[in-house]
């Protein structure tokens, strides 16, 4: 993805995006950039489009952080779901999306339950 592919999916669009970024606490009020996650806030719910962290604080489990507190969100806004992007069986990066419970797939024959 080049930085224009980038800044089409986040500006030509009409959807609410937004980029959260998640830091650690410092003093100053501006700590060390950790995670960042971008979203489309829709009219039923928050669709998690691409999220990033370092590599090296892999262990702190901030893909399910980011879930969790996507989730905090989208229950303040009051909307009912929380989308949480693509999943591909198999992926070891992805894999963690599967424990969060109840949840439901889009196939080919629309949304069913996840097994």
């Amino acid at each position: 993805m080049t930085v224009l592919d980038f800044a089409a999916m986040v500006d030509d669009t009409f959807v609410d995006s937004r980029l959260i970024e998640y830091r650690l606490k410092s003093p100053s009020g501006d700590g060390q950039l950790v995670a960042a996650v971008l979203v489309d806030i829709l009219d039923d719910g928050i669709s998690l489009i691409y999220s990033f962290y370092d590599p090296e604080l892999a262990y702190r489990g901030l893909g399910t952080f980011m879930i969790l507190d996507q989730i905090r969100r989208t229950r303040g806004l009051g909307l009912p779901y929380l989308y949480l992007g693509y999943w591909i069986r198999g992926s070891r990066k992805m894999n963690y999306k599967s424990n969060f419970q109840p949840q439901e797939r889009l196939t080919a024959d629309g949304w069913a339950p996840a097994d």
